[in-house]
């Protein structure tokens, strides 16, 4: 389909013009004949209301290098077609020192093909409107975007600033125990997560979580845990009520309340009491890996454990395990998001390289952190968020 198009026609003899006009005989395009133009940019410039502009260029009273000196001023948008009457070299110098999309001499006498370069010349402009329309969109359309995303990036940050708050104020110290963690986020927000609290004389209650996918969703899920861990606390305290401290009862607890969400997220898991007391541990593993990792002096190895992750189905059954605990040793839980930092494609190999930088002298978390080069990573360097959750007895 021909675009329709307006055609401004600059010709001082008006038979002339018309004469033109009546051999295009085209129905197509609006037509308006000026016997001259005083304002070239309003006529040729990127605010100019016509499509093609039709120029004899053997007009009387008209200096050519003066119209070529006012072109230069601006951005010349229109395309320009030159007619003549006569075959010559000056005719032809003239055009072209206008910069004239195409040339026509007699154009009465070929009207197909000066109607066929009005066509092209309507069409190039119409591209042109198009194009700047196009960009003038694309920049509000950034700026709206570069709005929303500080806005964005506001409310993450702030969101970053409560997910802090959530987490363990500071290391704690539980007899001959101590209890501290460390989180690298990927983004602003976390699907980490970890706690631990005392609940009462003798005991301390811990958990780690990695809640699939990232941002505001997987941080999200992260509240409901610690909501859930902070309410069974609450009743242990007050009514006595000791799911708390049963690492089976939790899990099953977090299953039920993801899967009432109905938001499509799961959770790998350990849960666990420690009785300081008694040096006894009792824990559960929903689908974490990687599994929890004891370091004693001179020997580190996973201890045992499996299970599903939380808020996948409502069959999900947990094991409980209990272990005497050592009088020297280290407890390392981390989220996968540590194995994503090493190069091996398989994920067994993955655990043993991670066992192997693990293993060596027991040292304080900070140092362990280091041994495994996330001492100064940055959300950046991360593909996956890290947690990492420390117990130990009589290290450092």
């Amino acid at each position: 389909m021909i675009p329709a198009g307006a055609v401004l026609v600059v010709d001082d003899q008006l038979d002339r013009a018309a004469a033109l006009l009546a051999a295009l005989d085209d129905p197509h395009h609006r037509y308006e004949v000026t016997t001259e133009a005083p304002d070239l940019e309003a006529v040729l410039g990127p605010d100019s209301p016509w499509d093609c502009v039709i120029c004899h260029v053997e007009l009387l009273n008209v200096s050519w290098a003066s119209v070529r000196r006012a072109m230069r001023t601006f951005d010349v948008q229109v395309p320009v077609l030159a007619v003549s009457d006569h075959r010559d070299m000056d005719s032809m110098t003239t055009a072209l020192g206008l910069g004239a999309a195409s040339f026509f001499v007699t154009p009465s006498e070929k009207p197909g093909l000066v109607r066929r370069a009005i066509e092209r010349s309507v069409h190039h402009r119409q591209l042109q409107r198009e194009l700047v329309e196009t960009n003038e969109n694309l920049a509000k359309a950034n700026t709206e975007l570069s709005h929303s995303l500080r806005i964005l990036e506001q409310d993450q940050a702030a969101g970053r600033q409560v997910q802090k708050a959530m987490f363990p104020g500071q290391s704690l110290r539980a007899g001959e125990y101590w209890f501290s963690h460390r989180i690298l986020p990927s983004l602003y927000l976390s699907g980490d997560f970890t706690d631990y609290f005392n609940v009462d004389q003798s005991k301390v209650v811990f958990f780690l979580a990695d809640v699939s996918g990232h941002g505001s969703s997987s941080a999200f899920a992260t509240v409901l845990l610690k909501n859930l861990f902070a309410r069974k606390r609450s009743d242990y305290l007050r009514r006595n009520d000791t799911t708390v401290i049963d690492p089976i009862e939790m899990l099953s607890l977090a299953n039920s309340e993801l899967l009432e969400l109905h938001v499509n997220k799961y959770a790998t898991m350990v849960v666990g009491c420690l009785d300081f007391e008694t040096h006894t541990l009792q824990y559960s593993v929903a689908g974490h890996l990687p599994k929890p990792v004891l370091m004693t002096p001179g020997q580190s190895q996973y201890l045992a454990g499996e299970g599903m992750p939380v808020g996948l189905t409502p069959e999900a059954t947990y094991q409980l395990e209990t272990m005497a605990l050592p009088e020297t040793f280290m407890l390392v839980l981390m989220s996968d998001g540590v194995l994503e930092t090493i190069d091996e494609v398989d994920l067994i190999e993955r655990e043993k390289t991670l066992l192997s930088r693990i293993s060596g002298s027991l040292e304080k978390p900070g140092d362990l952190i280091r041994r495994l080069s996330l001492g100064d990573v940055t959300s950046d360097d991360l593909a996956d968020d890290i947690a990492g959750l420390f117990i130990s007895r009589g290290v450092g």
